[in-house]
């Protein structure tokens, strides 16, 4: 799937319309795909019952999910450019769905995780490969609009994610979440492999399997020292020595793709970093995960175990938030052609700042509709953020680069989110225990820590805002300029 400035020039210059049904296929099932990597979110107090297991080793059934597709993205961006659309996207599924019906059989807690593990390949390749497709074929004047649907798929379906399950849960075991998902994975992969077109060149070439093993063990141990960080023994010598290894390797990776680089094989192109807007970009997404994924993975422990609410209760109270954000999508995107990114980035960042701040005032006696306008507020405010920051950073790149840009993107951005979910939960047990321990009830022990772990969204919600500043409204003309491809 290279991408090459004649491809690139004869798309812009065909059937755009025709071009652009190619999407359709891959935003549905990327939905369907990443639809999972928040559904376990609403189930975890039940499966902390069900499976005996902690809230910590839970919580492993999302961050695990998130942390394999950053191991495996940064894979696809050497991947995409030796296989067909239809090769990449027949792959994918068929990965996702044997994940999916081991999910679906699992008898124990291990072998749960482990389907997460697999699931979490297939939707690794269906992120990046949905993204250089965009890019590669939408004309520049149009790709605020087509992202603006994408975001539907990218971000919406994490935020529907409790949801579904909640309405799951309710009539149901938590494996029909898996039992569901399964035929409609199946029918999109047997219609999509029939209506796909194969968009772009193959270009062949070996994988370096060293970076291969040098991000998995970057970034396993990172996020696993994190979340040990706030476990029940405190700062373990275990954690600190799991994120010492965590960062030394990932040094290592960096080091080993700037050598690649000089070869013209790296598994990662870092390239892309030396472009200022992709750059922030890349940041700003990376930091506006962690806000969200931290405060929807407090959200159900705050709905049900401090106002007693079940999983379909508490699921349809975060609904209003995903469906704004699905509708505004396409609207947000329309707005961006007319008018750029920063009128959009920042009364978005403001908007996600204002409401991480209000969830830091929960408490026990509050009303627990209060909870659904500001949960509103922030799905409304990612949405403003997340179309601009996608158009922008990708469209500085130039063509050659999309891929690779599509992989790190999407990488950094599964890390920071199950960086973002392991820090949250370390702090809400920190804290819940120091307060338990100083005399508090369990309930209000409780809400103290969520409290405090809604404290670490508002302070990434100030960097939102500082980074969203750095943005520009606009791709400049000496940005994302088809240069040739660096073989």
């Amino acid at each position: 799937m290279t991408t090459t400035p004649e491809t690139s020039t004869a798309t812009k210059s065909g059937d755009l319309a025709a071009d652009y049904g190619v999407l359709r296929w891959l935003v549905a099932a990327t939905f369907i795909v990443i639809l999972n990597e928040t559904i376990m979110i609403n189930a975890i107090p039940r499966l902390t019952a069900e499976l005996d297991v902690t809230k910590s080793t839970a919580q492993w059934l999302t961050s695990a999910f998130m942390l394999t597709m950053a191991v495996v993205i940064p894979i696809t961006g050497w991947f995409l450019q030796r296989v067909t659309t239809r090769q990449a996207f027949g792959s994918a599924m068929a990965v996702f769905a044997t994940g999916t019906l081991l999910c679906g059989l699992a008898p124990t807690f291990e072998v749960l995780l482990a389907g997460r593990i697999i699931q979490a390949s297939g939707t690794a390749i269906m992120m990046p490969l949905l993204m250089t497709t965009l890019m590669t074929i939408v004309a520049e004047q149009d790709r605020g609009r087509v992202m603006g649907n994408v975001t539907l798929a990218m971000s919406v379906a994490p935020a529907l994610g409790p949801t579904v399950s909640g309405v799951i849960l309710d009539v149901a075991s938590w494996r029909w979440m898996f039992f569901a998902v399964l035929p409609i994975s199946i029918a999109i992969a047997l219609v999509g492999l029939r209506k796909l077109t194969d968009v772009g060149e193959t270009r062949p070439g070996d994988v370096d399997w060293a970076s291969v093993v040098l991000s998995a063990l970057g970034f396993g141990p990172l996020v696993y020292g994190l979340s040990e960080l706030g476990g029940a023994d405190g700062a373990t010598w275990k954690a600190w020595l799991a994120l010492a290894i965590g960062v030394a390797a990932i040094a290592a990776f960096v080091f080993r793709q700037l050598s690649l680089q000089r070869t013209g094989t790296p598994l990662l192109d870092l390239r892309t970093l030396q472009h200022r807007t992709f750059t922030i970009g890349l940041l700003l997404m990376a930091v506006a995960f962690m806000a969200m994924l931290g405060s929807m993975i407090l959200l159900p422990f705050y709905l049900q175990d401090v106002h007693g609410l079940d999983e379909l209760q508490s699921g349809l109270m975060v609904m209003p938030g995903g469906l704004a954000m699905g509708l505004l999508g396409p609207q947000v995107g329309k707005i961006y052609d007319r008018v750029g990114g920063r009128p959009l980035l920042i009364p978005g960042s403001v908007g996600i700042l204002v409401a991480l701040t209000l969830f830091t005032q929960v408490t026990v006696e509050q009303s627990v509709w209060l909870v659904l306008p500001v949960h509103v507020l922030l799905m409304v405010s990612l949405a403003a953020v997340f179309t601009p920051v996608f158009t922008l950073s990708l469209g500085s790149l130039p063509p050659h680069l999309y891929s690779h840009g599509s992989s790190t993107l999407g990488a950094l951005q599964q890390v920071a989110a199950a960086a973002g979910t392991a820090i949250v939960i370390a702090v809400l047990t920190a804290r819940s225990t120091s307060q338990a321990e100083a005399g508090a009830d369990g309930l209000h022990a409780l809400v103290s820590g969520m409290r405090w772990g809604f404290g670490v969204g508002a302070v990434l919600g100030v960097a939102v805002l500082v980074l969203a500043l750095m943005m520009p409204g606009r791709v400049s003309a000496q940005e994302g300029a088809a240069a040739p491809a660096v073989h």
